[in-house]
């Protein structure tokens, strides 16, 4: 989406590049919150909608205009956070956060360069992984918003307080009850290499429709779970087991042939992507504990899609 200065912008303001320089980081914060590209673009817009439709004078009253659009993006996404839990309630099927294609990685965290203990925050990989924007779904949109402001971005929970429109000591539970979930007991981390190895070799055995090999990668109480969003063909329900999931992807590699398997990075993580006549018509996002998967998510709503079929 192409970035708009806003109604009334006068491109001769001197501070005009500082507040376009925030776009990205008000992108990186608005898909975390929120887990779709394009409502964090449409949140991102309908920000510097409300810059620019203040005055001249208005503007200039602002300390930090950083601060400010930060905290109206937020704000946006508290209110959309509502809201989004009853669309989601009628959505067709299961709903899985929108992936992201390797380009559209961004860094994240604050311009001024500050540091942070890494004991206090999740890296910038962990905050975008599919696997942790699921977890962010079960949070109240107040946790998740503390979360996010608190331990991804960098924000005091004096900030946060401002932003959520509750005490610091509030904030500070509602980050401290997500990290909880964030940081539940689980296998230690598989090395990126080895993560990497694995999804290959489930790559090679859905191409080879190897049954047998499939179920080798696979723990034996592994998730799969489709997106479609009822507009095209995918599982309505999580399918569970490794033999189960094993024999739904075979069924689906016999049933579409002529379908190009392709490794691609998905929100930072090892992932496939399926393209059919060139067009990416399934992006799948893998969680791997030890030497198995243990969680796959399959995206096929094209609505989901766009980002990697267009650019």
């Amino acid at each position: 989406m192409s970035t708009r200065s806003g109604p009334g912008a006068d491109r001769s303001d001197p501070r005009l590049g500082a507040i376009m320089r925030e776009r990205r980081l008000l992108i990186n914060l608005a898909y975390r919150l929120l887990g779709s590209l394009a409502d964090a673009e449409d949140v991102v817009q309908e920000t510097y909608a409300r810059w620019y439709a203040m005055s001249r004078q208005q503007q200039e009253a602002i300390e930090v205009p950083g601060a400010w659009l930060t905290k109206v993006a937020s704000r946006i996404c508290l209110d959309l956070l509502g809201s989004a839990r009853v669309r989601r309630e009628r959505y067709v099927g299961e709903w899985i956060p929108e992936p992201l294609p390797e380009r559209a990685e961004w860094i994240n965290g604050r311009t001024d360069g500050s540091s942070v203990d890494p004991a206090d925050r999740v890296t910038l990989d962990e905050s975008i992984n599919m696997a942790f924007l699921v977890v962010l779904e079960s949070m109240t949109p107040a946790e998740r918003v503390a979360f996010i402001l608190h331990d991804v971005f960098r924000y005091s929970f004096a900030e946060v307080a401002e932003i959520v429109g509750r005490t610091p000591t509030a904030c500070r539970q509602l980050a401290s009850s997500a990290r909880r979930r964030i940081r539940a007991p689980q296998a230690p981390a598989t090395p990126a290499v080895r993560r990497a190895s694995i999804i290959r070799d489930f790559k090679q055995a859905w191409e080879a429709k190897d049954i047998d090999a499939l179920i080798g990668l696979l723990d034996p109480d592994v998730t799969a779970i489709g997106d479609s969003g009822g507009l095209v063909s995918a599982e309505l329900r999580p399918v569970e087991g490794g033999e189960q999931v094993a024999r739904v992807f075979v069924e689906v590699a016999g049933r579409v042939p002529e379908l190009t398997i392709l490794e691609r990075s998905v929100n930072g993580q090892p992932g496939l992507v399926a393209q059919l006549d060139g067009v990416t018509v399934t992006v799948i996002a893998f969680d791997v504990a030890g030497d198995r998967i243990t969680r796959i998510w399959s995206v096929r709503n094209p609505e989901k899609l766009r980002s990697w079929t267009t650019g």
